[in-house]
């Protein structure tokens, strides 16, 4: 390959990456369970792995890719999240009631008391964009036989709903009436879109004849928009920063560490570390996102082993852990929502005259520790097995699982975004190429799971969320 195609093929790939990534792969939480295709068919599990290794191994351990050798690697996946929710039961508070100067006290019929009137109306709703594209890129270049340098492009996506139709029973404030009013939320079609998109340096030595290290500098881009939220502006402390604002965009970093060591003549050992990503503020949702729009990137870390089995295959397995619940607006639940200083002030406003000034406080829409998605710290463990069924083709099969990290108290908000997939099954393969490159392909099913739970708002409802996804992803390698 001349030096100008090189450079072609490179600005191609980085231009369709930067443009595309991130736009779903939700797996685990937010994440994706795997960046590289080879993994992807592993389950996401390869920390530890020194063999079959590709340019895009260093999402999950930097120190793996002095093992890649000299490559490109050019991928696309396909990826399809099936989402729904569903409501049963009527409306505490039907079409029509007035509560102002009725119940001064908050003690609405059928609502707790100090309770937002918020009722959606009964039935099932399917998001609508069912298939995205997910590309990715990864180029290493050998410094020596001992270091190597690349970079890699990839991303985090998924929460990209959209619900069309539906209804729900909100307070009119001109009115100081119950309506029902069209959407999900009672303000048209809700739905959000979340993208990041990761750019990783990344730098690779071998310690020793059968060690190595790793570090990835990680420059990171994100965008944001939300539609149909607009029945919470009187619990936020932004009202105009809240919704259908378009999209918003905030820059970050941060860095990814690993080693990965050979502990026996057969199994191996390794680990990685990639830190909190300080991100910028989404300005236009700062009354959405706790901590005046902050969505920061949580911190993971990954260890796990890699064993021959025989001359020709390769067991692997990783724990990974996300820890989501050090972003409050990730982490936080629906709690400041449900009680204390942000409901009894709208309360004031909605039961007493409608005269006041919306609720206002750390709790609220955008405070300090303002009510986010309740997502819990997730421990995954992934699992695959990997061999050679001859000299140019490689076989892949993987499973992962991992404890639900939407409790059913939260699922309100969730219907946003109902990542609520607990395990993967995938299968891959590799085959070398005539003209000696390569081509991988990767499968993911991600099990379907639904969460249940009340309406905080309406108590007398249940509202349960869904989803099930697939994936199909294509890789090829230029060496």
């Amino acid at each position: 390959m001349t030096l100008l195609n090189k450079k072609s093929i490179l600005t191609v790939a980085i231009t369709a990456a930067l443009t595309l990534a991130g736009t779903a792969s939700a797996t685990n939480g937010y994440f994706a369970h795997a960046y590289s295709q080879s993994e992807a068919g592993l389950a996401g599990a390869g920390v530890a792995k020194a063999k079959n290794v590709d340019a895009l191994a260093g999402s999950t351990n930097p120190a793996n890719m002095v093992f890649a050798g000299d490559r490109m690697d050019i991928g696309l996946a396909l990826f399809s999240p099936q989402r729904e929710y569903e409501v049963t039961g009527d409306p505490a508070l039907p079409n029509g009631f007035a509560p102002i100067g009725v119940i001064p006290s908050c003690n609405a019929p059928g609502v707790d008391p100090c309770q937002l009137p918020f009722s959606i109306g009964p039935g099932k709703i399917q998001s609508e964009n069912t298939l995205f594209p997910v590309p990715s890129f990864g180029w290493n270049k050998m410094l020596s036989d001992r270091s190597s340098f690349g970079v890699m492009v990839y991303g985090n996506g998924g929460m990209n709903t959209e619900y069309q139709g539906g209804s729900a029973n909100v307070f009119n404030p001109g009115t100081g009436t119950i309506v029902t009013a069209p959407g999900t939320f009672g303000n048209g079609t809700l739905g959000i879109d979340l993208m990041q998109l990761f750019v990783a340096p990344t730098y690779s030595m071998k310690v020793g004849e059968n060690s190595s290290i790793g570090a990835s500098i990680i420059g990171v881009f994100q965008r944001f928009e939300a539609k149909g939220l607009g029945s919470f502006a009187g619990v936020t402390n932004s009202p105009n920063n809240l919704t259908n604002n378009g999209y918003s965009t905030s820059y970050g970093a941060g860095f990814k560490v690993g080693f990965n060591s050979a502990i026996s003549d057969s199994i191996r050992f390794g680990a990685s570390y990639q830190s909190k990503m300080r991100m910028g503020e989404f300005d236009e949702y700062k009354g959405l996102f706790a901590e005046n729009g902050d969505f920061d990137i949580p911190e993971t870390w990954t260890f796990g082993i890699s064993a021959d089995v025989g001359e020709k295959g390769v067991f692997v397995a990783d724990i990974q852990r996300i820890n989501y619940s050090d972003i409050k607006s990730i982490g936080n639940d629906i709690t400041p929502l449900t009680q204390g200083q942000c409901l009894d002030a709208l309360n004031a406003t909605l039961f007493n005259g409608g005269n006041q000034a919306p609720a206002q406080g750390p709790g609220c829409g955008g405070g300090s520790n303002g009510f986010g998605f309740g997502y819990n710290d997730m421990t995954i463990v992934k699992t695959g097995y990997e061999w050679s069924q001859s000299d140019d083709l490689i076989l892949r099969v993987g499973y992962s699982i991992t404890d639900q990290p939407i409790e059913s108290s939260d699922v309100i908000f969730n219907i946003l975004a109902p990542a609520v997939i607990k395990s993967h099954l995938t299968a891959g393969f590799t085959k070398q190429l005539a003209n000696g490159n390569e081509m991988t392909l990767s499968f993911m099913y991600g099990a379907g799971e639904k969460v249940t739970g009340p309406n905080p708002f309406d108590p007398g409802q249940t509202i349960s969320i869904d989803m099930n996804q697939y994936q199909v992803g294509f890789t090829y390698t230029r060496k």
